[in-house]
């Protein structure tokens, strides 16, 4: 029998699930002035957060199936000392060494900067314990709690993600660009030595081996037709967020809006109220069904898609528009999570590892097409782009028989 997190364990893990995908996007801010201190082109460090999106989705792929084999406190505790190794690697840059790896990952690019993209490749990797940390939660949470277990930690990490570029910057301006590194390797160890002390030492049952495991996660989509089904719901939503998201900050960057850096990235803090609506998904979530609350959810984000396509040129109206869109995508995104897990709580590792891969592959064709469909078919054209997708994933939504609560 599964033993339930310590008091507070829940807690830990979002606080864990939020520093660590954080450190994602903190460097993000600095990129201009990395590229000068490394004296490479821009373009070269813009691969920064490719690297640190490539790491995490190999972490997705190769790290999140280890939840179903190792201790909690162990895995947990030895993924965040790498992250934090990663982030000291990341510091140092340009090092007296690694020179190798860094020719092999860039080729002609200076050493430093190879050596930065080595380490963003680590840091990514080891980042996707966020994603573990919501996989130990909805596996060790109480019966029926499930759904608050998963929400309270995508709530850490939602938290991590909006406010990581801020706290980065900030830090960035005070200590300077590798001392804000090293605060967040700080951060790092000091999770690995709470979750070693305060994680289960339980270790999960399994019957196969790792390189069975990772084989095995293929044929999962075959096996679990509710998998397939939550792959393509979140794809959806995932798909429109991005479009949504990318779009809006191209559009208010032209004329008429003609809006500057920091004020369109004021319009992110919109995305607190997201945050804020996580820990009453899960109990939603735990009350009704995860269907039940996803179906809810995109009719809020389709809500606030049709706000931002027709009051664009109001701030109350776009901030409104961005608050109900990104709660409405959050929240469908835990109840989503839950049911996944739910499928077979003895494999969550690696039924979260197939959705998160697939998850994250389909948001990223939204980001690489937001700019095109902007330019083919306007904001309002983009807009409904999005909004069919939210609909089509509402409807999808509606007809899945949640297996969560069972």
């Amino acid at each position: 029998m599964t033993r339930p997190l310590p008091r507070g364990g829940t807690l830990l893990l979002a606080s864990i699930a939020g520093t660590a995908i954080a450190n994602n996007y903190a460097i993000q801010p600095e990129l201009t002035a990395v590229a000068a201190d490394l004296n490479v082109p821009l373009s070269v460090i813009g691969l920064v957060p490719s690297a640190a999106l490539v790491g995490c989705m190999a972490g997705f792929a190769l790290l999140l199936p280890l939840t179903d084999r190792l201790a909690p406190n162990r895995l947990v505790g030895v993924q965040l000392t790498a992250l934090a190794a990663a982030l000291a690697l990341a510091a140092a840059a340009p090092g007296a060494g690694l020179l190798l790896a860094a020719y092999l990952l860039i080729g002609a690019a200076a050493p430093g900067a190879g050596l930065l993209l080595a380490a963003y490749l680590l840091i990514g990797a080891a980042a996707s314990v966020a994603a573990q940390a919501g996989s130990i939660a909805g596996r060790h949470a109480p019966t029926g709690r499930r759904g608050t277990g998963v929400a309270t930690v995508a709530a850490g990490m939602s938290a991590g993600i909006l406010l990581s570029r801020l706290a980065g910057g900030t830090l960035a301006d005070l200590l300077g660009r590798r001392r804000m590194l090293l605060v967040f390797a700080g951060l790092a160890l000091l999770g690995a030595i709470a979750a070693a002390a305060l994680l289960p030492r339980q270790r999960p049952r399994s019957d196969r081996g790792y390189r069975a495991a990772l084989t095995a996660l293929p044929p999962l989509l075959r096996q679990f037709p509710e998998l397939r089904r939550a792959v393509t719901t979140g794809g959806l939503w995932y798909f429109a967020f991005n479009v949504v998201r990318v779009a809006l900050v191209l559009a208010l960057a032209q004329p008429p809006h003609s809006l500057d850096p920091s004020a369109i990235g004021l319009y992110s803090l919109a995305g607190l109220l997201g945050f804020t609506a996580l820990p009453l998904t899960g109990r939603l979530t735990d009350r009704y069904t995860p269907a039940a609350v996803i179906t809810t959810s995109m009719l809020a984000a389709a809500s606030g898609t049709a706000l931002l396509a027709l009051g664009l040129g109001s701030p109350l109206v776009t901030g409104l528009g961005l608050a109900l869109f990104d709660a409405g995508c959050f929240a469908a995104q835990a109840a989503n999570q839950s049911r996944v897990m739910a499928l077979a709580p003895e494999r969550s590792g690696s039924l979260s590892s197939v959705y998160l891969v697939l998850y994250f592959t389909i948001g990223a064709l939204g980001t690489a097409l937001a700019a095109p469909l902007l330019d083919t078919l306007g904001r309002q054209g983009t807009a409904l782009t999005a909004l069919a997708a939210l609909l089509l994933a509402a409807t999808l939504g509606n007809r899945t028989r949640s297996r969560a609560n069972r």
